[in-house]
């Protein structure tokens, strides 16, 4: 590929992925982690974040570093070519050198430990250590990887498309939301990079998304595989629908006595009484120790200059875009929008054009000045163009317009508070965890020190987590907390020493806290006599008897629509026969339960069922079958045809990645990941 395609290229690829990219650069919250790791991260991963994390390349990344695993397996961890200590794997002709596998060990290693519930990554279990190298390992040969094919297929990119790279990212970014040097120089100074080593950060980045573009791009759907999928999902059946609710039966008359005690007897779960428990909680969480954490003022202004152009905003504008290489094709957009068609239509026709909406875009981050000076320049809702910029010919319409507004420190002061004790208070509460366990050990639950972020509770509450009154009970936490405490207290035995308990996160995501709980007093649940209960089992028995009448009288109705043409045909005088309920796959119906609508899907026309949902019988006979026409509903279409093109773009991708590992097969350096595992604090010293 020329420079010149692929300049051609970029500038499409660029509009194309330029809405992601409208979005404030915020802090890094990931826990466990100070926020100054934050800054030290944006480098590597912040920069990467459109391609590793917010983009589909950054599943298909993911992918080729589980394949890269499974082909080179652990042998080639253990089993080295070389003694050589300053490289940790060959790729091709590229390097993962020991320093490179220490600073993302490093990065990661926090994180982990989170997740793995210890304090520290000093403190990360000798049997998780290898796994956490292989892994990171793997990230950084997977990546050499997307780079050492790029440079078989000889994709470059252009120094003008990193430096308008640079100049989008609004970190970089002055008051005014322009370029500023000195901040790019301040940057570059804090991490430790020279000019040269951040360009071929960002050089890499470009290479692999210019490289993964044509092949993603390339994925098609046949306009017969949607119209088949359109039509599975947009099949309907039309019904008829008759509900015998159970209270609208004619209320029996009150039994012998000997009946109500039979049915007090045999339903005895009616009106037992619940089992309450008294306990006292304890709760330690990132929510309750973020509340005492202490943040200076001093840090508080650092984070809000960072953040400058988050809180200094310049006029935004929302726009609708299509980008042409000739004026004719353009023109011939710009007639069609003029002429009162709207954006799926214009955005339909503009087949083989670069189409994109730019939500909120500040005039620095449009690729070209003149496309900037136009945007900055139309009236709201006005179609303006063609114009001639540098990535070709430009149609336009500005649907939003924000005017320019500054949030003072003052005003930002909370929000920036949050923003710090999100990312500290997790890292906090695992120091104050260890506190926590031996202030337990070594008393009761009332003597916690206030200042390790813990918040008590106590009170009776049944198995349900409900006070007496009805009400949730109030306990500190997160709802996956409030349950596991629950559940311990209604597995805990009364006065059982209180013992300390985490309370895992969702895969990858940190923990969500601990608590500790002491039971002090259990009333159990018991059957009161009848007598006490008599007006509750007479009715009950009542409720029991309607809906048993309602059954009976919709079985009869069922086997009458099944002989006699449907539940039209049988329906009693005075009863509301709902007609014409539609029940596809691609809406829900209102008032059909999940469980029948998924049976309505499947019947031919002329079936009658019955089901039942929360209060009533339901007899349901399909009447029709409707296909609609594909041609009459374009977006639907669209959304059929986006949804396969997406998926089958995602397989194509995954398809080309699991050949890289052919392409350029990794040589690991045993020497050199050993030595990355010592210095990162992992190993055993052994080869420092």
């Amino acid at each position: 590929m020329s420079g010149a395609e692929l300049s051609a290229f970029w500038s499409s690829a660029f509009l194309a992925h330029m809405v992601p990219r409208l979005r404030p650069v915020r802090p890094d919250r990931r826990q466990g982690i100070e926020y100054s790791v934050f800054q030290a991260d944006f480098c590597m991963i912040s920069l990467l974040r459109r391609f590793v994390v917010d983009s589909w390349a950054g599943r298909i990344l993911a992918a080729v570093l589980f394949l890269a695993f499974v082909g080179w397996g652990v042998g080639d961890i253990l089993t080295g070519i070389s003694e050589k200590g300053d490289v940790a794997a060959y790729v091709g002709s590229r390097q993962v050198t020991t320093a490179e596998l220490t600073t993302a060990l490093r990065q990661q290693l926090p994180g982990m430990a989170q997740r793995l519930g210890v304090p520290g990554p000093e403190q990360i279990p000798q049997m998780f250590r290898a796994g956490i190298v292989r892994d990171v390992l793997n990230g950084l040969i997977g990546q050499k990887q997307l780079l050492e094919a790029a440079r078989r297929y000889g994709i470059t990119v252009p120094d003008d498309v990193i430096r308008d790279e640079i100049f989008s990212l609004p970190v970089f970014h002055g008051p005014d939301g322009r370029f500023d040097r000195s901040r790019f120089n301040s940057y570059l100074s804090q991490q430790n990079l020279t000019e040269n080593r951040f360009l071929d950060i960002m050089r890499d980045e470009l290479t692999v998304r210019a490289m993964l573009g044509p092949v993603s791009g390339a994925a098609r759907v046949s306009r017969l595989a949607i119209t088949r999928i359109y039509g599975w999902e947009t099949e309907t059946r039309v019904a008829d629908v008759l509900r015998i609710p159970f209270a609208s039966q004619e209320a029996p008359a009150d039994p012998d006595e000997a009946v109500l005690r039979r049915f007090y007897s045999n339903h005895p779960w009616l009106f037992r009484t619940r089992e309450y428990r008294h306990a006292k909680i304890v709760v330690l969480s990132p929510e309750t120790v973020a509340r005492v954490l202490s943040v200076s003022d001093d840090t508080l202004h650092k984070l809000y200059d960072e953040q400058s152009s988050r809180y200094h905003v310049p006029e935004l504008r929302s726009l609708q875009m299509v980008t042409a290489n000739d004026e004719a094709a353009a023109q011939a957009i710009a007639t069609l929008w003029k002429g009162g068609a709207d954006w799926a239509q214009v955005r339909d026709q503009a087949k083989g054009l670069v189409a994109v909406e730019f939500p909120d875009a500040r005039s620095a981050t449009l690729p070209d000045r003149a496309l900037q000076k136009a945007v900055f320049g139309a009236a709201l809702n006005d179609v303006t163009g063609p114009v001639k910029t540098g990535t070709g010919q430009v149609v336009f319409r500005v649907t939003k317009i924000t005017p320019p507004h500054d949030t003072s420190f003052d005003q930002a002061k909370e929000d920036l508070r949050r923003q710090v004790t999100e990312v500290g208070a997790p890292e906090a509460m695992a120091q104050n965890a260890r506190k926590l366990q031996d202030v337990i050990a070594g008393g009761d639950l009332d003597s916690i020190p206030t200042d390790l972020g813990a918040a008590a509770a106590s009170g009776f509450l049944d198995a349900a987590g409900l006070t007496k009154e009805g009400e949730p009970a109030p306990m500190p936490g997160s709802e996956a907390i409030r349950k596991a405490v629950t559940a311990q207290i209604f597995a805990q035995k009364k006065g059982a020493p209180a013992v300390l308990t985490e309370v895992p996160g969702k895969p990858g995501k940190p923990s969500e806290g601990w608590f500790a709980v002491s039971v002090d007093e259990i009333e159990p649940g018991k059957l009161p006599p009848f007598d006490e209960v008599r007006i509750r089992v007479l009715a009950a028995w009542r409720d029991a008897q309607m809906q048993h009448e309602a059954n009976v009288k919709a079985t009869g109705l069922y086997i009458a629509a099944k002989e006699k043409g449907g539940i039209a045909a049988v329906a009693p005088a005075g009863a509301e026969v709902s007609k014409g309920v539609m029940v596809s796959r691609s809406r829900e119906s209102a008032g059909i339960p999940a469980d029948l609508a998924a049976q309505i899907q499947n019947m031919p026309a002329g079936v009658s069922f019955m089901g039942e949902d929360s209060g009533n019988y339901i007899v349901v006979t399909v009447t029709r079958i409707v296909h609609p026409e594909a041609k009459d509903d374009i977006i639907g279409m669209n959304q059929i045809r986006d949804g396969m093109t997406g998926s089958l773009s995602d397989d194509v991708l995954e398809a080309f990645v699991r050949t890289l590992s052919d392409v350029a097969k990794p040589k690991i350096i045993s020497r050199g990941v050993e030595i990355a595992q010592n210095q990162a604090g992992l190993g055993d010293g052994d080869h420092e």
